[in-house]
């Protein structure tokens, strides 16, 4: 069974600089796809961005060119680094991994999901 535990929220003004973490189990970074999800309320859950077994790495475009996804396989950590939000960013941010070391189908969702860390952009 894998765990996902996110941290590193909190509330960043506009413009600045946040970054998110998630801790996985053993091997979590190794073998499997690991991304960034978010869900805003009243919206539908958004894939943020994501990373694959070998590091190859996907964005949103909403994202793109201001977060930066990587990963510590050493630590079984994922990271998220939040450069320039916007008030639109806040929402709810999850971190989920699965199904295989893959990210082809990333965005219908992946196997295992943490419980969420709060954004608030202001």
């Amino acid at each position: 069974h894998v765990q996902l535990v996110e941290s590193g929220g909190g509330s960043v003004q506009a413009g600045g600089s946040l970054r998110l973490s998630c801790a996985g189990s053993a091997y979590t970074s190794r073998r499997y796809c690991m991304a960034w999800f978010r869900r805003a309320p009243g919206k539908e859950r958004e894939g943020v961005a994501a990373i694959d077994s070998e590091g190859t790495t996907f964005y949103s475009a909403s994202v793109k060119g201001r977060f930066t996804i990587s990963k510590d396989n050493a630590k079984n950590t994922l990271y998220l680094q939040m450069n320039s939000p916007r008030p639109e960013d806040t929402a709810m941010y999850y971190c989920a991994a699965g199904n295989s070391g893959s990210c082809y189908t990333w965005l219908r969702g992946l196997r295992y999901w943490g419980r969420g860390t709060q954004v608030t952009v202001s």
